[in-house]
């Protein structure tokens, strides 16, 4: 009931009224009947504007920070997202994870739609990277197509790092659904489920347009991280070589010319003019 309170009342209209989202390929997804939505990941306003594009419901799974976030921001947070249809997800650990994918094979088994981004987070820098295998033994285990979904746009009304971004009209894409009724009984073979989530990530690369990346985004955060991190310290190091060599040469003694010397010691002839010495050296 929150859901749909949400979606058609509250942040619906207000979404629709300011950002006009673009909506393509919406044949794609089925009136009824369970499937995955597997989606590419640019910002935390993803999850918005996907479900503003289809008149069915669409859960998809949240972050477990939204869920146990303690005092009253987490109370809300909890009731927001609890009321909106989202499943908790523990990146962290492989058995919380399983307990999240438990709950979205409950949903499709309800026949709804269950929306997932196979990256696993957000990506840092736009461009798309390796799926994770859970999209893949989903769709196995629950006999159930995928569709591929591209949103565009939101790194630019919500970049990754930012509260706020700029006004743009977001996109969002669906593809064809992806069938993979020929590897049924085979969701314990890596090799297939490696095989599946290639596929639905290169359908998700041709929808968005997205520089792909064979390599998990988390990793690629790390290394992202690791480099500015090293950036950083060798412009640290720098700016402190730059200063050393500043005082060194502050230290050094100054050699100066004769003129210089004379400037500065003063001259005998002006200086003591009654001595005689100056209509000596005019003469």
């Amino acid at each position: 009931m929150f859901y749909w309170f949400l979606k058609l009342i509250v942040l619906g209209p207000l979404i629709q009224l300011i950002f006009r989202p673009r909506v393509e390929g919406e044949e794609h997804v089925p009136d009824e009947g369970a499937a995955i939505l597997a989606s590419n990941h640019l910002s935390y306003a993803d999850w918005l504007f996907l479900p503003l594009a289809l008149q069915r419901r669409v859960t998809f799974v949240a972050k477990a920070e939204y869920f146990n976030t303690p005092g009253i921001k987490g109370w809300f947070q909890r009731k927001f997202f609890s009321g909106a249809g989202q499943v908790p997800i523990d990146r962290s650990g492989a058995t919380a994870a399983e307990g999240a994918l438990s709950s979205a094979r409950e949903i499709l088994a309800t026949g709804e739609l269950f929306g997932i981004y196979p990256e696993g987070t957000r990506s840092h820098d736009g461009r798309l990277y390796r799926g994770k295998t859970g999209v893949a033994r989903l769709a196995l285990e629950c006999k159930v197509p995928v569709i591929p979904v591209a949103v565009l746009g939101t790194d630019q009304v919500a970049p990754p790092g930012k509260k706020f971004g700029r006004f743009t009209r977001p996109t969002v894409r669906f593809g064809p659904p992806l069938d993979f009724s020929r590897y049924a009984g085979m969701e314990d073979d890596r090799f297939i489920l490696r095989s599946i989530t290639d596929e639905i990530m290169y359908e998700i690369m041709q929808l968005s347009g997205q520089e792909y990346v064979d390599l998990y985004a988390t990793a690629a955060k790390e290394l992202a991280a690791k480099a500015a991190q090293q950036a950083r310290q060798e412009e640290r190091e720098a700016r402190e070589a730059a200063r050393a060599a500043a005082r060194e040469r502050a230290a050094e003694p100054t050699a100066i010319t004769p003129d210089e010397a004379i400037a500065a010691d003063g001259d005998p002839a002006v200086k003591d003019p009654d001595s005689g010495d100056e209509h000596k050296r005019a003469s």
